[in-house]
């Protein structure tokens, strides 16, 4: 995948799947590390699943017979000097933690998150996700619930909604970052 942003969606996607209610969605950058955590409490995978889930031909869709998501963000992050670890316990939930270099040459941009989070709204039903972005000292926490609550009714799909939350991320990461893009 060209961005980061993209793994995030892929895994995230994975969680709504897997019927999780609440999917937290941690970006963290301390020196020149960028660490992505992806937490939920979706079904979880079997230990036997979990031993071949980084195989691309180990896959839950029955319209094809590959899977790249998991196996990507793994070799991403191995190339571009970091780690990738994955725990699961069935009936407990997932936790994807990938590590990067933040000036490793093969590290893909981190991308457009608040394009990621704005997509993945369109897809919860009653899922609750929180994102937390952390760097240089400062953080940001969106939370679905929390917006919910303000909305006062009105679906977090709605166009306007959607798009607000899109800037919303998107700045706040800009304002953290010092204007400099990962």
């Amino acid at each position: 995948m060209r961005e980061l942003s993209l793994n995030i969606l892929d895994i995230t996607e994975n969680s709504l799947k897997a019927k999780a209610t609440l999917v937290e969605i941690d970006v963290t950058v301390v020196g020149n590390l960028l660490t992505i955590v992806i937490k939920d409490n979706g079904c979880g995978m079997s230990k036997e699943f979990l031993a071949k889930v980084t195989d691309p031909y180990t896959t839950t869709r029955t319209t094809r017979s590959v899977g790249l998501g998991i196996p990507l963000i793994k070799m991403e992050a191995e190339m571009s000097g970091g780690s990738f670890e994955i725990q699961s316990t069935v009936g407990v939930g997932t936790t994807v933690t990938t590590t990067f270099a933040v000036d490793h040459i093969d590290r893909p941009p981190l991308g457009d998150v608040g394009e990621t989070i704005m997509t993945l709204l369109t897809e919860l039903n009653d899922t609750r996700i929180v994102f937390t972005y952390y760097a240089n000292g400062q953080s940001f926490c969106f939370d679905t619930l929390e917006l919910q609550q303000q909305l006062e009714g009105i679906p977090l799909d709605t166009p306007e909604i959607l798009q607000f939350v899109k800037q919303l991320i998107n700045e706040n990461m800009n304002t953290i970052n010092g204007g400099m893009l990962l």
